[in-house]
């Protein structure tokens, strides 16, 4: 899918840029037009998530998945992280009743692809507004947090598009995804460190903090990427879907994300934003020796 009178590479850009911008403002004004854009996000993922595995020859159930991923993003939206385990109990009995009385063959699949449907497409994402809302007497809340964590990935994905092209010999993973290499893949790594340095330190924070926050976004938007790349190619499709001109579908575009944005909020949370587990950890280190 191309815009009009626009060939690949300037649809991508401007696909590209209107999603920046929207995306950035959304994060910024965070509440209510944050849990919107998600939710927009989140949807069209599922559907596209669906339609994958249906290729495969699974059936999820995508009306229980929206149905999970609403209560969901209530409990995210509200900050009601002890009701958490209850909706995840809520949403496993959903995904069986729904087999046992609807459901079709492969059951056992359909059950699984259904659970994992809400967690990776909906509960994964939604950790963005649990990040975005941290506070504490030193940071006054997680935006800054968010741009370090964007700007990382960017250009983790950057990074290694250039070095993989220029200088990719070694293959990183030639089943999931034959493009990808070990040059690229460190190229990537250097890129996303360097920004969050730059970010880091305006925030405050320390420079071994710095290059920590860099190290865990280029790893696990790393790793997300070959995950979805799993998923796809198991099912045998090249795109999650062309609604995004130029990118793809909305897997496709926010891939690298899925599982940094949990990672990155329970590391800000434990290890920045209340300082007391890191006090002790250092203790019980000093204690074993």
């Amino acid at each position: 899918m191309e815009f009009p009178g626009l060939n690949k590479n300037a649809t991508r850009m401007l696909t590209g840029f209107i999603m920046g911008t929207v995306t950035m403002l959304c994060i910024m004004y965070g509440g209510l037009a944050l849990l919107l854009m998600l939710a927009v996000i989140i949807f069209c993922a599922t559907e596209e998530y669906v339609k994958i595995l249906e290729h495969k020859g699974f059936y999820p159930s995508f009306k229980v998945m929206l149905l999970c991923e609403a209560v969901l993003a209530a409990i995210a939206y509200f900050q009601r992280f002890d009701l958490v385990a209850a909706a995840l109990t809520f949403g496993c009995i959903c995904s069986f009743l729904w087999v046992l009385f609807c459901g079709r063959q492969p059951y056992i699949a359909n059950v699984a692809t259904t659970l994992l449907g809400f967690v990776y497409c909906g509960w994964f994402p939604l950790h963005l507004l649990f990040l975005r809302n941290l506070h504490s007497p030193v940071f006054h809340d997680g935006l800054g947090f968010v741009v370090l964590m964007f700007i990382s990935i960017l250009l983790t994905d950057i990074g290694c598009y250039y070095a993989g092209r220029h200088l990719g010999r070694h293959k990183l993973a030639p089943i999931i995804s034959p493009n990808k290499t070990i040059e690229g893949s460190l190229g990537g790594a250097i890129c996303s460190v360097c920004g969050a340095l730059v970010i880091g330190l305006f925030l405050g924070l320390s420079p071994l903090m710095c290059i920590i926050l860099g190290i865990l976004c280029t790893i696990f938007a790393q790793l997300g990427d070959l995950s979805e790349s799993l998923i796809k190619r198991d099912a045998g499709v090249k795109d999650s879907g062309n609604s995004l001109p130029g990118h793809g579908g909305f897997l496709d575009r926010t891939d690298s994300f899925t599982l940094t944005i949990p990672v990155m909020y329970y590391f800000c949370k434990f290890f920045i934003f209340n300082t007391e587990h890191v006090t002790r950890a250092l203790e019980y280190i000093k204690g074993l020796f």
